[in-house]
């Protein structure tokens, strides 16, 4: 497998709770909410770096979709992480994601590599954490 992972898809409770806040809370860049002709088929995609989208799709179409029953979502099965420049970027993400309603899990604080990090939950208890490492170069966008 070559590791072209092109789209992360996140579950969640009400998809224009949720697009609010990414778009209007967050400032990702979207087309809005598209797909709502087709049954279980509404979407909305933010373009991330790299080429890579993040996808919100209600939990119930997902479950449909796949055939999996519906289960509650774990903050702790997995975090995505945003990397940023700064220790100042870190501390105006977290600001603004909870001006936007996530909820704070961790303030940014120093980490044990150098760094400087903050873990926060969007509306539908996604785990992200924000983070500033000294020892990684960004790629240019």
């Amino acid at each position: 497998m070559k590791a072209r992972i092109s789209v992360l898809t996140l579950a969640v409770a009400d998809l224009e709770k949720s697009l609010a806040f990414y778009r209007d809370g967050l400032g990702l860049p979207t087309d809005g909410i598209i797909g709502r002709e087709f049954e279980h088929g509404a979407v909305a995609f933010f373009e991330l770096s790299g080429g890579v989208k993040l996808a919100i799709w209600a939990q119930d179409d997902l479950a449909h979709d796949t055939g999996l029953a519906k289960t509650p979502i774990s903050s702790t099965a997995f975090s995505i992480g945003h990397n940023v420049a700064s220790r100042a970027e870190v501390d105006a993400i977290m600001t603004a994601a909870q001006r936007a309603g996530a909820g704070i899990v961790k303030s940014a604080q120093g980490t044990f590599y150098g760094g400087y990090a903050g873990y926060f939950r969007d509306p539908d208890g996604h785990l992200w954490e924000v983070v500033w490492n000294p020892h990684w170069a960004l790629p240019d966008d």
